[in-house]
């Protein structure tokens, strides 16, 4: 009896399949379309973060010891901010766009419609298991999509959570929640979806990209990279050391895509950083950082095996000018800065994607930029200066999903903008209207009478069809009076 149970809760391919159809059958009825149900939805969910966030606070901690604080500002804070906006402003979203008609269809009139996509699917990250996971979630409900979201198994205790109060909030017929690992994502991708939407690595992305392919599903990836953050003299040190704090170990302890990954400075410079660096980790983190409760802790003991062999690389180790501490019964390891490391190194050749910040030190700032697009283009890129030239010339020659000046991360707080990457840190992009146009189709409907039918169209061709139609065409009124002349252009 038991190996039945056992085998009916197996979520294999046929599962899979049952239930993109019952969320498809939703959709072909209209459900999701409906701007009150959209809505609701939306409302749900806030309602079902106003009423849980003791319990999504501890799910936080029991996967990644996250501060009480970074959880509820940095997850649970911003995902309401995107609720809000989404109902503020999903009628006005919604609402066809007027588009100018030219001559060559007059009399006519034209809008864009968005109407949604049909079934997606989410599949989420582990890093910050819950924004990452509902964030798009509210846009494809905004567009009035159907929904399967999977969320990372790395984060166990959050996925759980996700998975009992989304069917407990939400209309079960139209958004759903797949738990598992590879098997139950595998026979999630053997679907046909009309869009995937992917948070995670580039080793991942393509096996997601390929399976979307072989169904001709468009895909959004959200991946990562090394976010380089340069450093320039003659600024307010302090407020920039502290900011690259706040971006690096304030953000899940450097586990998050937007995480400065490594600091350009120049070689007389460097000195001054590293001491800034020292004074204020001490401050926010104490003499002894591994005992801070500020810290969150590395997710598991595969990616503290990794970090250590980033860390522990002969001609990397000797590096260390601040931290190295390491405690592998707790998975955590202090924050650690690190001088003029090898550009061959392995620090320097994968995204860190933890508490580890290398410093490279150049002859001067505008050689950073050749330093950087040497490279694959990175998710993020910051600059601290006060030099207007270097901030143009940081915007005109570095290529990344988004860049900031004297600060880190912040942009991912702003709904104006779209967050996203581009070449290897992802394609397509999200937040604010964004997510709501990400999960939508923009249907071109153009609009006739049956007045004004001009013969032009129609056999038997003829030179002078032929001109005036060029003309109708390029737009040129001189050119259509022209035509009707009978004159040629010469």
């Amino acid at each position: 009896m038991a190996s039945e149970v056992e085998k009916k809760a197996v979520f294999d391919i046929d599962s899979a399949k049952e239930v993109v159809q019952e969320l498809r059958a939703s959709f072909v009825a209209g459900k999701t379309k409906d701007y009150e149900w959209r809505r609701t939805q939306l409302k749900a969910m806030l309602k079902m973060m106003d009423e849980n966030e003791p319990q999504i606070v501890a799910a936080l901690r029991d996967d990644l010891s996250k501060p009480e604080l970074e959880s509820s500002i940095y997850e649970i804070a911003m995902l309401k901010n995107s609720c809000k906006l989404a109902l503020k402003k999903m009628k006005h979203w919604m609402m066809p766009e007027k588009a100018k008609t030219s001559l060559a269809t007059f009399p006519s009139s034209a809008e864009i419609v968005s109407e949604p996509l049909g079934v997606v699917l989410v599949i989420s990250a582990w890093n910050y298991p819950f924004l990452l996971s509902l964030d798009p979630v509210i846009g494809a409900i905004a567009a009035g999509n159907a929904i399967v979201l999977k969320p990372s198994e790395i984060s166990p205790a959050t996925a759980s959570l996700l998975a009992k109060l989304v069917a407990n909030y939400m209309d079960s017929s139209c958004i759903k929640v797949v738990e598992g690992a590879v098997p139950e994502t595998t026979a999630l991708l053997e679907q046909k979806w009309d869009k995937i939407m992917y948070t995670g690595n580039g080793r991942i992305a393509r096996i997601v990209m390929a399976a979307a392919a072989k169904h001709l599903t468009p895909v959004v990836l959200e991946l990562g990279g090394k976010c380089p953050v340069i450093v320039d003299s003659g600024i307010n040190l302090q407020v920039a050391t502290r900011r690259i704090i706040a971006g690096k170990w304030g953000c899940n302890n450097g586990q998050a895509c937007i995480s400065p990954d490594y600091i350009i400075t120049t070689k007389d410079y460097a000195v001054e950083l590293v001491d800034s660096f020292k004074c204020e980790l001490e401050l926010f983190y104490g003499k002894n950082p591994l005992e801070s409760k500020d810290l969150s802790r590395v997710v598991n003991s595969n990616h503290f095996a990794r970090l250590l062999k980033l860390l522990d690389e002969d001609k990397v180790s000797s590096k260390i000018v601040y931290g190295g501490e390491r405690d592998k019964s707790n998975l955590k390891i202090a924050p650690t800065v690190l001088l003029d490391v090898p550009q061959d190194s392995l620090i320097m050749n994968e995204e860190i994607f933890g508490p580890l910040l290398p410093i490279i030190t150049i002859d001067k700032v505008e050689d950073s930029f050749d330093l950087i697009t040497s490279g694959t283009k990175p998710l993020a890129a910051y600059m601290f200066t006060n030099n207007k030239k270097l901030k143009e010339k940081f915007v005109e020659k570095v290529s990344a999903g988004g860049l900031v000046i004297n600060d880190t991360t912040v942009h991912l707080a702003e709904p104006t903008l779209p967050f996203g990457g581009v070449g290897d840190s992802g394609m397509g992009a999200y937040h604010g209207k964004f997510s709501f146009d990400t999960f939508s189709h923009k249907k071109a409907v153009l609009y006739r009478s049956f007045a004004g039918d001009a013969p032009l169209r129609y056999p038997p061709y003829t030179n002078g069809k032929l001109r005036l139609l060029k003309a109708l065409l390029g737009g040129s009124i001189l050119g259509i009076i022209r035509a009707l002349m009978g004159w040629s252009k010469a």
